[in-house]
């Protein structure tokens, strides 16, 4: 039975195209990019132009990109670079309670070093509410973090609009975690107002190990290793040069084909929810669909649960998710939908998300409807 793939948000295969840009790095340019003898310098300029298409993706200066090992380092230098470099003119920092984990358990870490979180709430829809962040902003905010797309629903946030608001805030810092929204959404840093972001390369088709971190020229932020003076000494170790020419190939492929792959995307969701509507199956969508990214759908089926249902997929080869890939491993109910409905409602432990990428088609879309069909009128029959 041929496997399908529906576990996009998780990580994504590598692109063909990508695997070829690399392999020509990883045989030929073996030169540390802080090198100056002419090894050293074929590394950093291959660096250098994957720096300027990762920045130019998000209309930033190439100065402001930091590449990081993924995603997660980036929120954690996001996060912590900058409340312990600007602890002395506040110690507050507002994010949200449906947050990844990159960012929810690095809040947790500023806590215990003595600063003070606010995490804001998200209603039914799954979306979190500009007035409550205004009412949440103090003379002590020194950063707000809110991610752009929530990597459980597939929910995008109203990041402009926060943006926005922040504007008349100059000495608070907003920093957005993109790693879903990336590729698919049209990010402008500077007119979003965003001064930090994340991105991740394993989400687009990329190699695994690399993501960048934008920060603004404005940004005080200190690093978190330390070591040699590379990224502009904020964040030190011999780069990753061949993940970087991937990376950028990766970047280029997302940006040239956006359009199409919303369309693409779309399409799977609409035509996997449709078969299931026409299928007669108890189902409901989680979040409010028209405002969810492309790629992803996060379904509660009643009468069932988390752990019988991702078991039957997989033996009839579907990958799909409940949740975030870094707590796949767990039967906790998900904290995201603990947040949207409460932490005792069914539909905490009976959802399963689907995430959409290049590699599926419509036909094996219309056949994983058909046995995802067969397996929940099997568990609820």
């Amino acid at each position: 039975m041929e496997g399908i793939y529906m576990d996009h948000a998780a990580t994504t295969p590598m692109d063909k195209q990508v695997v070829s840009a690399m392999n020509p790095v990883f045989e030929d340019v073996f030169g540390n990019p802080s090198s100056v003898h002419s090894f050293g310098r074929k590394a950093r300029k291959y660096l250098d132009q994957a720096r300027r298409t990762m920045a130019k993706s998000i209309h930033a200066n190439e100065k402001d990109i930091i590449i990081t090992s993924g995603g997660t380092e980036a929120d954690n230098l996001a996060l912590i670079g900058t409340a312990f470099a600007n602890k002395d003119r506040g110690r507050h920092v507002i994010t949200t309670v449906q947050e990844h984990h990159a960012t929810l358990h690095t809040a947790e870490h500023l806590e215990n070093q003595g600063f003070r979180v606010t995490y804001l709430p998200v209603g039914e829809n799954g979306l979190v509410s500009v007035d409550d962040l205004k009412n949440a902003l103090t003379d002590e905010t020194i950063l707000v973090s809110i991610m752009y797309v929530n990597n459980e629903t597939g929910m995008i946030q109203p990041i402009q609009e926060i943006g926005n608001v922040l504007k008349d805030y100059q000495e608070i810092y907003f920093h957005t975690d993109a790693v879903q929204a990336y590729g698919l959404l049209d990010i402008d840093v500077k007119e979003y107002g965003i001064d930090m972001l994340t991105v991740s390369s394993h989400k687009i088709n990329g190699p695994k190990g690399i993501g960048f971190l934008y920060a603004a020229n404005n940004v005080k932020i200190e690093a978190l290793q330390f070591g040699g003076e590379q990224e502009r000494k904020r964040r030190p170790g011999t780069e990753n040069v061949a993940g970087a020419v991937g990376f950028q190939k990766a970047v280029d492929l997302a940006i040239n084909n956006k359009t199409d792959r919303n369309t693409s995307y779309q399409g799977f969701k609409d035509q996997f929810i449709s078969h299931l509507s026409d299928s007669g199956i108890n189902f409901e969508i989680n979040g409010d669909e028209k405002k969810s990214i492309a790629s992803i759908v996060n379904i509660s089926f009643p009468g069932t649960n988390v752990e019988s249902l991702l078991t039957n997929f997989d033996l009839d080869g579907i990958a799909a998710s409940s949740g975030s890939a870094c707590t796949a491993g767990s039967v906790e109910p998900s904290h995201v939908l603990a947040a949207m409905y409460g932490e005792n409602d069914e539909r905490t432990t009976n959802s399963i998300r689907f995430s959409f990428g290049i590699f599926n088609t419509t036909e094996n879309i219309e056949e994983a409807a058909n046995r995802v069909v067969k397996i929940v009128k099997r568990l609820t029959a």
